[in-house]
């Protein structure tokens, strides 16, 4: 059945504003589909799904919009939609049109030169092929400029992975476990997951299995007292909580009072009653001061570029430049400073982003543990065979999509001496 053609002009209208890169993608076309709720959700489907396949694609489709006729924005936009659903559905296109996106849509990609490929903007490209090489840099860009998997965390306080996965086949939505999480499934297809009890009640989570991976890194025990530096929406902090049992005393610190906010619904569905949100103002806030070598563990999910997460946020590698980069690293070394003052003797502090530039990663890791006689590098090795995670890792653990099917994640853990 072909498409209203009507979906063209939304979807070339939404997209002139995601392509100033002024706001993530996401955000923008949220609040376009509450502005036009007449759309429906097969119409809302095709033109998220079109605007991110041109946003993972747009190197090749901004020089295959150079041909055709009528306005660019318009050819971008046909691209995109004809990528997401074919030629054939897509209606009130002109035979130049359809003669012209045939043609394009048919062109071996293979033989195009690897920056294209690769989708990247070129300094990207660059820092890449420096880490990975040529040939590993381009296989790792073209994992991450596939569409991620839909993972869900299971609530271990609520139910078992078993169990869930039983239930969610009633639906019938098909599972599969994760193959290093403990507590993770992945879901075939991308089904509506918001409206399903499970969901509702906190018996599941929506939680890439690199995530869950971090968590289960911190070692956090019944009884200890733990932190979460940059809780956010607090993912990685119900997951800790669970993984306490909900004992012991558990802080989700974060900077941003909105985001926080986002954490109290779903710590309402988790069951968990150990966990303590404070908002602070900065890293040094006199709220962390009170806490210095008191805790047992801490995660520090540091801000990052976000450059792992590009199969659910292409457009990042837009938006993302050298110079933020490199501001970045020293708002990332700060917080790792002051986070691990509240680690007391013989505890650890992990370290983590969900990027994959080392100067994010073990840049900063490195010129920590310089200045920071008092802590010492625990192998990531180690720490997997405590965890009784079956991965294969040296001192760090990095995850890939083309190796591990996750998101890019790096993590380190540093344990207090003295």
């Amino acid at each position: 059945m072909r498409l209203p053609p009507a979906i063209i002009g939304h979807a070339e209208e939404v997209l002139r504003e995601i392509l100033r890169f002024t706001a993530p993608a996401d955000g923008t076309l949220s609040r376009y589909f509450r502005e036009h709720p007449r759309l429906g959700s097969r119409e809302r489907g095709v033109i998220a799904e079109a605007i991110y396949g041109l946003l993972r694609n747009k190197s090749v489709y901004t020089s295959f919009a150079e041909s055709g006729s009528g306005s660019a924005m318009r050819r971008l936009t046909l691209l995109g939609l004809a990528d997401a659903v074919g030629v054939d559905s897509l209606g009130g296109l002109s035979e130049d049109e359809t003669a012209w996106l045939t043609r394009v849509m048919q062109i071996d990609r293979s033989h195009l030169p690897l920056l294209m490929k690769a989708n990247l903007p070129e300094w990207l490209w660059t820092k890449l092929c420096t880490q990975f090489g040529e040939a590993g840099a381009l296989t790792l860009a073209e994992s991450m400029n596939t569409p991620a998997a839909l993972d869900l965390r299971v609530n271990s306080l609520k139910s078992d992975r078993e169990t869930v996965a039983q239930t969610l086949a009633e639906a019938p939505i098909i599972t599969e476990p994760t193959p290093y999480a403990s507590t993770g499934l992945r879901v075939r297809k991308k089904p509506s997951i918001q409206n399903l009890p499970l969901f509702k009640d906190g018996t599941i989570e929506v939680q890439d299995e690199g995530s869950q991976l971090l968590s289960q890194l911190v070692g956090a025990r019944r009884g200890e007292m733990v932190a979460d530096f940059c809780a956010g929406a607090g993912g990685k902090t119900l997951a800790l909580g669970a993984i306490m049992r909900n004992t012991g005393r558990l802080y989700a610190f974060d900077v941003s009072e909105k985001r926080l906010a986002k954490l109290k619904p779903r710590l309402a569905r988790s069951g968990l009653s150990n966990v303590h949100p404070v908002v602070i103002a900065h890293e040094k806030d006199a709220k962390i001061k009170r806490l210095v070598a008191k805790l047992d563990r801490v995660l520090v999910d540091a801000p990052c570029s976000g450059l792992g997460t590009l199969r659910r946020n292409p457009d990042v590698k837009w938006r993302q430049t050298p110079e933020g980069v490199a501001q970045l690293n020293q708002k990332q070394s700060s917080i790792l400073d002051s986070a691990s003052r509240m680690v007391k003797p013989g505890g650890r502090l992990v370290y983590a982003t969900c990027s994959i530039l080392d100067e994010e990663n073990e840049g900063i890791v490195d010129t920590f543990l310089k200045t920071h006689p008092e802590f010492s590098l625990v192998p990531v090795s180690r720490v997997l065979e405590e965890q009784k995670i079956q991965l294969e890792m040296g001192d760090y653990l990095k995850l890939y999509p083309h190796i591990h099917q996750t998101d890019g994640f790096f993590a380190a853990v540093l344990e207090r001496q003295k």
